[in-house]
């Protein structure tokens, strides 16, 4: 009997039984969907880590202020923290030959941003004009601000990509004046769009398209804030050498500790360590998630056999007459071993429709980022297969075995 017939017979068998068939099918259905959506979930969450971490920026030393009231010197004398300072971002550049720039930044949340009727919320970011490099922000219209934009204390703005949609629509808004609280700034230019930071790996939520950049001159000068605020929130370094971040970052904690007399109001990350932590992270991730996959294809291949063999008894007496009418013993192999990977091989097609599906439910409605890649798809049809493959040789080779006598006489 060749291969044709052997898989027309196999056909048959599986359609005879349709609801036994759907039901050994189960366990590789929901293997598969699981393996798919746990890799998509799993490449979605890298690309969204990474994503945040270069909005940071690879070769920065990020150092934020952190909310210390009170603490002690070395002398064990009560002083009030103070928080960053210009004078600290100028130190950090002109003490660490390590630093090819250093940016001071200011922000302040839920700034009312106006123009003409139309008014939104955003963040105000007064900095200088090396933000621009540092943070990789290109100009989709007009141009950042300039150093003497920065001296003068000039109300100029450069407007986040969002912001300028929601309040100009399609318009240029280049030369035009918003405002911003009640002051009323020229817009110098328009970012381009940049990927959003949801929080997700380490960078923190932040949509920069929903920044507004202004001189810190102007910011610390025109715009009211809080006078227990640290003068800045946060200072970027970037760094000359790539392989000698830590290093910088060491540095910086040194430098910043002399000049604060050991009080931690501050804090430094480095990207460069968030990148591998959430490599490991991830790395943790899809491993534990792709055990509880393969728990599942492993379950779906023990029920792909659990059914093979219950089938081979149920079926005894059609292989005896079989044999008797001239199949030999790889006949009969191969019919069993045929219906054992049509199995797996439906069960493999439905679990990617449905694991499919599972990503797209999961994007939607928990709005995480998932990716699926053809590379995770043939890994899971893959080894749905090879299950079949694996879990129902031994039952095929069992029916191939039975004595062709004893196989007639059975009841």
């Amino acid at each position: 009997m060749n291969f044709r017939q052997s898989f027309s017979v196999s056909l048959v068998g599986l359609a005879s039984h349709k609801l036994r068939s759907l039901l050994t099918m189960l366990g590789i259905i929901f293997g598969v969907s699981a393996v798919i959506a746990m890799l998509s979930i799993g490449a979605g969450a890298k690309k969204e880590a990474l994503d945040q971490i270069k909005l940071l920026g690879m070769n920065n030393v990020i150092i934020r202020s952190q909310p210390v009231e009170t603490a002690e010197d070395e002398n064990g004398t009560v002083v009030e923290a103070r928080g960053l300072t210009i004078d600290d971002a100028r130190s950090l550049h002109i003490l660490n030959p390590l630093v090819e720039r250093s940016v001071p930044q200011k922000e302040i949340g839920e700034m009312r941003i106006s123009y003409g009727s139309d008014e939104t919320k955003a963040t105000l970011v007064g900095s200088m004009p090396d933000l621009q490099d540092v943070l990789n922000l290109e100009t989709a219209r007009g141009n950042f601000f300039n150093y003497q934009d920065v001296h003068e204390a000039r109300r100029v703005c450069v407007l986040g990509h969002s912001i300028k949609r929601q309040l100009f629509y399609f318009e240029n808004a280049v030369g035009e004046q918003v405002k911003i609280g009640n002051l009323w700034f020229t817009v110098a230019g328009v970012t381009e769009l940049k990927p959003r930071s949801t929080g997700r790996g380490g960078a923190g939520d932040r949509d920069m398209n929903m920044d507004v950049y202004i001189p810190l001159t102007s910011m610390m000068h025109r715009i009211d804030s809080n006078p227990k605020d640290p003068d800045v929130d946060q200072i970027i370094l970037n760094i000359s050498d790539e392989n000698r971040i830590k290093e910088a970052a060491n540095l910086a904690r040194a430098l910043l500790d002399l000049r604060h007399k050991q009080m931690e109001d501050y804090r430094i990350t480095v990207p460069e360590e968030l990148m591998r932590q959430s490599q490991r992270t991830q790395r943790i991730f899809n491993i534990v998630m792709g055990a509880i996959a393969g728990i599942s294809l492993l379950v779906g291949g023990i029920g792909i056999m659990n059914i093979m063999l219950a089938t081979i008894l149920e079926r005894t007496r059609e292989i005896g007459i079989r044999r008797a009418m001239g199949a030999t013993r790889n006949d009969i192999l191969g019919q069993f071993l045929i219906e054992a990977v049509l199995l797996s091989f439906s069960g493999g097609l439905i679990g990617i429709l449905i694991g499919f599906l599972m990503t797209k439910a999961i994007s939607s409605y928990a709005h995480w980022q998932t990716i699926i890649y053809a590379g995770s798809i043939f890994l899971a049809f893959g080894v749905s297969a090879s299950v079949g493959i694996i879990f129902g040789l031994y039952p095929a080779r069992k029916a191939a075995q039975l004595d062709p006598i004893e196989a007639l006489r059975y009841e």
